[in-house]
């Protein structure tokens, strides 16, 4: 039995890219406890351990609404893996009965399709939207679009593209990634003064028209094992500069997605989402 101090969540991750998720539409957890749970919570070897805090509330204009807190606290706009996720867990909860579901994010109203089987979700496509390329729209400093720009960082000059779609991104394309050193240049771009809001990063390797291999430094985490806004935004980057087509499988180091780049302008990206178990949180002491 949970009592009053108590509360229960999903662990879940998509490649890798894993999540808390707890069902807070009954309000327990109140908006000045989250972003300090967050870090609590996801902190690994010390608690749960995690990438991100997922939460499900109830929308005025969509089925549900998420949240997403990174493991520093901050909040993200939106999040790939962690949207299958969300979605997964409203489906098997009876949270939402169909197979289509309409999520809220502060990256607007996002759908999601199931893949079911035997009642449970294995995969889901989600309709990303269409990208952003104005600087003030992702957002960094300047005006116009940032696409295939010098980036100085250290001494040392890339070619990067920046973009948004949900959250901000900057892709920048990379000979070999096994060998990138990601752990250096991913903060210190992260950080850039020309970032207002910081940035995830993406460093990729293409292998072919329908094939990249991606790295992934997320604002407010660190490198993770996947990123499906990261995929999404290294397939449309990759096709801008021609490198790739619009079609193209992505290998993260947690497994690999499939992104669509239409030709109306927007982005469909296809992968799995897996609950790993259920348990409960003690509160005390937390908030």
């Amino acid at each position: 039995m949970v009592s009053g101090r108590e509360i229960v969540f999903w662990k879940m991750h998509g490649l890798g890219n894993d999540y808390i998720l707890i069902d807070n539409r009954d309000g327990k957890l109140c908006e000045e406890v989250l972003s300090p749970l967050a870090k609590k919570l996801c902190k690994r070897r010390f608690s749960v351990g995690a990438d991100g805090l997922l939460l499900v509330y109830d929308s005025t204009v969509a089925d549900v609404r998420m949240r997403i807190f990174n493991a520093d606290g901050s909040e993200a706009e939106m999040c790939g893996n962690g949207i299958r996720c969300l979605a997964k867990y409203c489906y098997e909860n009876g949270i939402v009965s169909r197979s289509a579901i309409n999520i809220e994010t502060l990256a607007g109203v996002k759908t999601v399709w199931l893949s079911i089987d035997k009642g449970r979700v294995k995969a889901a496509t989600v309709d990303m939207g269409k990208p952003e390329f104005e600087r003030s729209s992702i957002p960094v400093t300047g005006e116009g679009e940032f696409i295939n720009e010098e980036l100085k960082v250290d001494g040392e000059v890339f070619r990067a593209t920046c973009l948004s779609v949900g959250n901000p991104h900057c892709v920048i394309f990379v000979e070999n990634i096994d060998s990138f050193p990601v752990e250096y240049y991913g903060p210190r771009i992260e950080n850039s003064p020309i970032f207002p809001k910081r940035i995830n990063v993406e460093f990729v390797q293409v292998v072919g028209r329908d094939l990249i291999r991606v790295r992934v430094w997320e604002r407010g985490v660190g490198e993770t094992l996947a990123c499906g806004t990261g995929a999404c935004a290294s397939v449309v980057a990759g096709n801008v500069l021609g490198l790739i087509g619009r079609e193209c499988r992505v290998q993260l180091l947690g497994g690999e997605l499939s992104v669509k780049y239409d030709e109306d302008g927007r982005i469909f990206m296809s992968g799995p989402a897996e609950t790993v178990y259920r348990g409960v949180i003690n509160l005390e002491g937390l908030i």
